[in-house]
């Protein structure tokens, strides 16, 4: 006889329970960015929407920033890091492949035995996190999950590069999933464009850095090894242009699948909270979905700059601290980026 498997439990609904966040403590204006290139204040807000981003200090890295956003998180849900089942980190910019960041902070939170995975899905990589954490908690793998989305961009920035360089902050937000009587999280939209792999990529790659110390090692030139000029380490490139109008056009299409995955409209949205980009990009997708004026629209870029997958928490900490009424509402939120990927869900703000 065929022995039959202990069926999995399952969770009907989910919701976002907490928020939390962590902006580092450096703020970078725009005459500070023109230092290094070749621009002004004034075009990198026309074209842009940045005023100032955030930079985290030398000695901050990005599991501290990630514990931080995730502490307020928990305070924020009411809950304990024993009851978080699985911590998912997502970010581009930790600087170890393995191990990941996710185990490191599962520890230090005391959430241990959690499972602790990273994931590497770029300015959509918060969407990702709260899909899979919806999937795990109906399917009874974890009671609670915490997700995050850190990213310390200024590590892989350089700051004589015009790209992408001027937009690019650091900062961390966190938000715990857990089971609900009702649904809190629609179901996710998440995807990739391959073909367009290139238009958001490092300059060179980590077998470059490599190739370049073997060769310093056999020459006996120890300096070349500590020559910042010298160094390939990767830093970060844009094709503008594909990104901009890829993200226009084909990143309305996901976010008006995502409201009728989750059966509403645009006016049912208490809030729209877009991966920030760029102004322009978040003005034309709010266009093209036609949202009523009541719907608030997360414009964290303007003071954070473009943080990748922290984005969309930062944005959506800040539209709630100054709405505080938008709590229980609607949020549609969509993010995009490097791959190119893309993810796009509609939550119930905590």
């Amino acid at each position: 006889m065929t022995a039959t498997l202990t069926p999995t439990t399952t969770v009907h609904a989910t919701a976002v329970l907490g928020l939390g966040v962590y902006r580092p403590s450096i703020v970078v204006d725009n005459e500070q960015i023109c230092q290094w290139i070749d621009s002004s204040d004034e075009w990198i807000r026309q074209r842009t929407g940045i005023v100032t981003r955030h930079r985290a200090p030398a000695d901050v890295s990005v599991v501290d920033m990630a514990e931080a956003a995730a502490l307020e998180a928990l305070r924020d849900a009411g809950t304990d890091p024993s009851e978080i089942g699985a911590v998912l980190v997502s970010t581009v910019t930790h600087p170890y492949q393995t191990p990941s960041a996710a185990a490191d902070l599962a520890a230090r939170l005391g959430s241990t035995p959690a499972a602790a995975y990273d994931i590497s899905a770029a300015c959509a990589g918060y969407c990702y996190g709260i899909g899979q954490a919806d999937a795990l908690v109906r399917a009874g793998h974890a009671e609670k999950v915490l997700v995050v989305g850190v990213e310390k961009l200024s590590d892989v920035i350089d700051n004589h590069e015009r790209t992408i360089s001027f937009l690019l902050g650091d900062g961390a937000g966190a938000v715990v999933v857990g089971p609900s009587e009702e649904p809190g999280i629609s179901a996710s939209i998440l995807g990739s464009n391959g073909e367009k792999w290139g238009a958001i990529t490092m300059d060179s790659s980590l077998l470059d850095l490599r190739d370049a110390l073997s060769a310093a090692r056999g020459t006996g030139d120890a300096t070349a090894l500590l020559d910042p000029e010298q160094k390939p380490w990767p830093t970060l490139r844009q094709d503008g242009q594909t990104v901009f109008r890829w993200a226009v056009w084909e990143m309305a299409k996901v976010a008006k699948q995502a409201l009728d995955k989750a059966g509403i409209s645009a006016g049912d949205l208490a809030a729209f909270v877009p991966h920030q980009a760029n102004i322009r990009i978040i003005d034309e997708l709010a266009k093209q979905l036609k949202l009523p004026e009541h719907v608030l629209i997360g414009r964290d870029i303007t003071d954070a700059g473009n943080t990748s997958a922290a984005s969309i928490p930062l944005a959506l900490h800040r539209l709630r601290a100054e709405n505080p009424g938008i709590s229980g509402g609607l949020a549609l939120q969509i993010g995009f980026g490097a791959g190119l990927v893309y993810g796009a869900q509609v939550i119930r703000i905590p």
